[in-house]
């Protein structure tokens, strides 16, 4: 049996090895590293671009943090669903977008283009930030595949305020929904703690609301906004409380707690997934990698849902 470095030593995209959790090549849950497209479902890649932040700079390096706090998950099957997603998932880690950081108006260019070729394919992709500017040219790329996008986003903040041209990562939403790449209609807001004069058309599920009303109520509204539109998911770890994401860089009081969102996360399955993004993992405010694990979770449990539709069966185990 074949045993160890599975990043580089698979020849397919759905083999899964014995690996040591503490060593071995990192990739995203030890997939193969791999540009070749064919027959690939979904493409993992990093962004490491943080220089539209507003505070606390050092999400470059989330990609890479994901990357390692992703080995546990990669251990057994996937809990809560009782199955190897990548039985009926080919998964590549395609590594991170190439940029020059020294070339501003380059970078959402070269993110758009990176995202354009690999959608061409017929993947989906699956992206590490950086900061949350970057979901903007991901999110150019998808609406040219599919039209206008139903965005589910998970944040502390808004993202629409108004908008000074340039890059910077509060402002880059509003861009969006006024060039018609999102369809505020059926999107909607997770988790928002800070103040804008307007909702922009989105619905706004505050963090305070999703505490008084649960799960069930949130997804409720979600789904019933989304319907049958392409759902892309923009998770900002600050959505979550400092408490369960320490390592960002603008972190709000009173957010949701970790099983909060991936109990959000996993009650989506129903819908029309056509791209995540999960950004601003700031290695350098983390603790003990409380982030990163966090983090590499709600993207695991992402992939869960697309080998779901795939045709993935588990046996889960205890009361669910």
């Amino acid at each position: 049996m074949a045993t160890g470095d599975q990043a580089f030593r698979a020849r397919g995209n759905k083999e899964r090895w014995v690996e040591m959790t503490y060593g071995g090549a990192l990739s995203f849950l030890r997939r193969r590293y791999s540009r070749d497209l064919a027959g690939v479902d979904v493409v993992v890649s990093g962004v490491p671009y943080d220089s539209a932040v507003t505070y606390r700079s050092g999400c470059r390096l989330g990609p890479r943090a994901i990357r390692e706090a992703s080995v546990q998950l990669a251990e057994l099957e996937a809990f809560p669903f009782g199955f190897d997603p990548f039985e009926s998932l080919a998964v590549i880690d395609w590594g991170d977008c190439m940029l020059n950081p020294h070339d501003a108006a380059s970078v959402p260019v070269d993110i758009q283009a990176h995202a354009a070729h690999i959608l061409a394919s017929g993947a989906k992709m699956l992206t590490f930030g950086g900061d949350h500017f970057v979901a903007y040219p991901l999110l150019k790329a998808h609406a040219e595949k599919h039209g206008p996008i139903a965005l589910i986003q998970f944040d502390a903040h808004c993202d629409t305020w108004e908008d000074h041209g340039g890059i910077d990562h509060g402002t880059m939403f509003g861009r969006a929904a006024a060039e018609g790449v999102i369809d505020v209609s059926k999107s909607t807001q997770i988790g928002l703690r800070t103040y804008n004069d307007s909702d922009h058309g989105f619905e706004i599920l505050t963090a305070p609301w999703v505490h008084r009303n649960g799960i069930d109520a949130a997804l409720e509204i979600i789904k019933e906004r989304a319907g049958a539109a392409p759902v892309y998911i923009s998770f900002d770890v600050d959505g979550l409380d400092p408490a369960f994401a320490p390592g960002t860089g603008t972190p709000v009081a009173g957010g949701l707690a970790s099983w909060q969102a991936l109990e959000l996360i996993r009650g989506l399955g129903s819908l029309n997934l056509v791209g995540m993004d999960v950004v601003e993992v700031s290695p350098p405010y983390d603790h003990a990698e409380i982030t990163a694990i966090a983090a590499a979770t709600v993207a695991h449990d992402w992939l869960c849902l697309l080998a779901q539709k795939n045709g993935a069966k588990g046996k889960p185990i205890g009361r669910l």
